[in-house]
């Protein structure tokens, strides 16, 4: 098959195995991109055309991840509405800047991001009900007006202007990192929304899925239209085949992780993410 007269088999048999782990582990938190990138590298496919390549292929995963948190996104719709067209823009602009700026532009910084968004998973119970602490009154005050949401509502109204504002510049500029580069976005957007969002954490790791797969969508689409000529079309589908069935079972297990259990996995896999983008 033309697509991949220039791969032997075992090269294509490790970019299908780097799919399915990367589609799993980006159903947990997401940093999949950290196992698929070195490998496309390694089997000779340039910088530039690997991350383009990368995001293609794990959109079926995203897609896959999204569907199997689908009963702790019940009930986000109205939040993520407002969410997406923040996703959307910066994922063009990280798609606009990987076009034009040179790789060392945003790697310098990429370390840094992952140990803030680290530390922030770890403290995010305590940094959770400071906030919580110094709003009591005001939480009092709505609930005994009957605003409180039950079980299955969008917790969003809840929020104050400027804690709302700030989301939402937290998703744009994770976009713009994820537009650009991909890996680790999952692990960032859920420790930053995990301090701002006063919902449990399997809630926000639903909410994140539909947050990256618009952004892997957004970029994904001006990849193809600017640079179709420099993806990998082979490494594509092979990864696309991997990451789908990594991140419908990838998901079904996640779902069933205790908040400790979920919060250690993360910590985990964004520690192995800082290894291995300082060591590409």
């Amino acid at each position: 098959m033309a697509l991949f007269e220039s791969m032997d088999l075992l090269t294509a048999v490790l970019i299908l195995l780097a799919g399915l782990g990367a589609g799993a582990i980006n159903a947990v938190v997401g940093s999949g991109t950290l196992i698929t990138f070195p490998v496309l590298v390694a089997a000779g496919v340039p910088p530039v055309t690997a991350t383009m390549s990368n995001a293609l292929g794990l959109i079926p995963g995203n897609i896959a991840s999204s569907f199997g948190y689908r009963e702790e996104i019940r009930g986000q719709g109205k939040r993520l509405l407002r969410l997406v067209p923040a996703s959307l823009a910066g994922s063009l602009v990280g798609a606009y800047l990987l076009l034009h700026l040179p790789d060392s532009a945003f790697e310098s910084i990429v370390p840094v991001l992952i140990v803030l968004a680290l530390l922030l998973v770890i403290f995010q119970p305590v940094l959770q009900r400071i906030v919580r602490d110094r709003k009591q009154g005001e939480g009092r005050a709505e609930l005994s007006s009957g605003a409180a949401p039950g079980a299955g509502e969008d917790p969003a109204p809840l929020m104050s202007t400027g804690r709302w504002i700030a989301v939402v510049a937290v998703v744009f500029l994770t976009a713009i990192y994820g537009g650009y580069f991909a890996a680790a976005q999952g692990v960032i957007l859920i420790g930053l929304l995990g301090l701002l969002l006063p919902d449990p954490l399997q809630r926000i790791n639903g909410a994140k899925n539909v947050l990256v797969l618009v952004v892997n969508v957004t970029s994904a689409t001006v990849y193809t239209i600017v640079g179709y000529d420099r993806i990998n079309w082979g490494a594509v589908i092979l990864i696309a085949i991997g990451s789908l069935l990594g991140g419908y079972f990838g998901a079904r297990i996640a779902r069933k992780f205790s908040p400790v259990v979920l919060r250690a996995v993360i910590v985990v896999l964004g520690l192995v993410a800082f290894w291995r983008i300082v060591t590409l």
